[in-house]
């Protein structure tokens, strides 16, 4: 038997995003999004539990400040004390790992989705995506755009409103669009 369009879609294959499974996730995870968004005078302990409801991991002390979008949000793994601020978008149709003390700015977003250069491939409705992962200790600064597939160093730091398009080593600073070491 074939795999699943989630299972294509989790293994970063190409899948098929109307496929009725996953059109079901994603509108779950829109339900939860309202009340989460709906949580914004809420404490810190009763957002981080709606956020332990859809989130695949949130470990202690992390916060996401409301207005959050995410595809599915458990594909989204939060470190100890991680930090999101107001207006971040997460397309997460694969991992996304954010470490611990990582501080991420307002309206920043991380895009896992990708799709074919092919434009045949692309009109066929195909997508598939790569998984990003930032590490420990990294500051986003506001507005920055993280692309697919991308591993964020420790310690690292991303400037603001920059675009990230690939790797970026443990300890450097990189700005601009593209984003290049500083």
């Amino acid at each position: 038997m074939g795999q699943s369009e989630k299972e294509k879609m989790l293994s970063g294959k190409p899948y098929r995003p109307g496929d009725p499974a996953l059109q079901a996730d994603m509108a779950a995870a829109k339900v939860w999004m309202v009340r989460y968004n709906a949580a914004l005078a809420e404490s810190p302990a009763v957002r981080r539990a709606l956020l332990r409801e859809q989130l695949g991991a949130v470990g202690e002390g992390a916060v996401i400040r409301p207005p959050f979008h995410c595809d599915y949000g458990y594909n989204i793994h939060l470190g100890e004390g991680a930090f999101l601020n107001f207006n971040c978008v997460i397309l997460d149709v694969v991992a996304v790992h954010i470490g611990a003390g990582t501080q991420i700015g307002p309206a920043v977003q991380l895009y896992t989705a990708d799709h074919p250069r092919d434009p045949e491939a692309r009109r066929s409705g195909v997508e598939f995506g790569r998984p990003i992962h930032i590490g420990r200790n990294v500051w986003v600064g506001g507005g920055a755009i993280i692309l697919p597939g991308v591993t964020v160093g420790d310690d690292a730091v991303i400037g603001a409103g920059s675009v990230v398009t690939r790797d970026v080593p443990a300890g450097a600073t990189v700005v601009g669009n593209p984003a290049r070491i500083r």
